[in-house]
């Protein structure tokens, strides 16, 4: 089975195919892992996402891409109450400060401010390869945790998922069985990282790991994060509305599913 490791948008992307002969797929499979980078990133002064909030004021026409992770990222920010939100937390900006234009594909960046795109872009190019992948049809893709299954495992079954357990390091919280479905859980153990509330500015509380299962990584990252910011019953309750399966965890190890957690057991 070919299996390929690179280091891609701060994280390992790793990603199995199951038939073999899939060299040239990989490459197409990866290529959009560095290329969405290279749009995306808020690290690097000439991605075109800093060049676009560095134009405050104006219609700036944009890739497709950025486009499409900032149109994506500004549907999920008012769907969840800006428990999501692609803006930095800061002197009262959000998303409300962006102004999409599908006819011209311009965005205008009303008020100076700074974009993160990171679970967006991650889980777009998860998206993307795996879309590149789907000849191969039985693959694997795993993004720093941002997972997608396609099709079914060598064995011929859907893909074994396990669930970090969020106070045991090396322990499992719950395995899950997927085929054609992305999975991301955002958790407060992850080093150097809190979950901010971009309502508030201050970390979010209440939860200590939200996973969603759901059939894109896109969605599936960011309704994690939503989910984690907004604690175990509104967060489940978004995940019941939009009709996607999640797990939340409080730190008392509490644990609330959504009605179709179990169905991929």
């Amino acid at each position: 089975m070919p299996v390929r490791t690179e280091v891609a948008m701060g994280t390992l992307v790793t990603i199995h195919i199951v038939p073999a002969g899939a060299e040239p797929a990989l490459d197409a499979a990866f290529a959009w892992f560095h290329s969405i980078e290279a749009i995306c990133s808020r690290f690097n002064e000439q991605s075109e996402l800093r060049l676009l909030q560095a134009q405050v004021g104006i219609p700036v026409p944009v890739s497709p891409t950025l486009f499409e992770a900032i149109r994506f990222a500004v549907l999920v920010a008012a769907e969840t109450g800006g428990a999501f939100d692609p803006v930095i937390p800061g002197q009262g900006v959000s998303y409300r400060d962006l102004e999409l234009d599908p006819a011209t594909q311009s965005i205008t960046v009303h008020r100076p401010l700074q974009l993160d795109l990171g679970a967006v872009a991650k889980g777009l190019a998860v998206d993307t390869a795996a879309h590149e992948l789907a000849a191969c049809r039985d693959f694997a893709i795993d993004a720093g945790g941002d997972l997608y299954m396609g099709g079914q495992n060598p064995e011929g079954q859907p893909w074994e998922v396990g669930i970090r357990h969020p106070r045991a390091e090396d322990g499992l919280l719950a395995t899950r069985r997927l085929s054609n479905h992305a999975i991301c859980t955002s958790g407060d153990y992850e080093r150097g990282r809190h979950i901010l509330d971009p309502r508030t500015g201050l970390a979010a509380e209440g939860v200590a790991s939200s996973t969603v299962i759901a059939p894109s990584a896109m969605l599936s990252d960011a309704l994690a994060t939503a989910a984690f910011v907004l604690g175990s019953r509104d967060g489940i309750q978004l995940l019941e509305r939009l009709g996607v399966a999640g797990l939340i965890v409080t730190p008392a190890l509490e644990q609330f599913q959504s009605p179709g957690w179990a169905l991929h057991e």
